[in-house]
């Protein structure tokens, strides 16, 4: 499970880390692909596979509204690789997406991290209710 808040920085080439807290929850492999907000999301490769890859297998090939947000989705999906001192390149279409320039923030939310702008992040922040109201709408989902 993921939960925390860790702001790093891009390098000069565009490469980043994952945070050490995360990385002991991820397979050694995973996934980073757009998010809802202007986000990134980064998921475990298998959990990716299991909870998204598995159920896309069962939509019809020639539903074609069906297959808009399955394009949207994979075709916005990278598997990552990592150099040897554990960094990888954002992509920058993924870098244009979430209009990242330098400072960034990850953030634990379960099953997923988030990448953000650090300035994206602060105004969400900023923009959200009041955390005693924003919390309370987890009473829809049972929580």
């Amino acid at each position: 499970m993921f939960f925390g808040e860790y702001n790093y920085q891009l390098d000069e080439k565009n490469r980043v880390r994952i945070p050490s807290k995360f990385r002991n929850d991820l397979s050694g492999s995973y996934v980073l692909t757009k998010g809802t907000n202007n986000s990134l999301f980064i998921f475990d490769k298998k959990y990716f596979e299991d909870n998204f890859l598995s159920k896309l297998e069962n939509i019809p090939t020639f539903d074609i509204e069906a297959q808009k947000p399955i394009r949207a989705l994979l075709s916005s999906s990278y598997e990552v690789e990592e150099d040897k001192q554990g960094r990888f390149v954002l992509p920058s279409n993924l870098k244009e997406f979430a209009t990242i320039n330098k400072d960034i923030v990850f953030v634990g939310v379960g099953h997923r991290l988030e990448l953000w702008s650090k300035e994206k992040w602060d105004l969400y922040l900023s923009s959200a209710n009041e955390f005693d109201q924003v919390v309370g709408e987890l009473v829809k989902y049972s929580v």
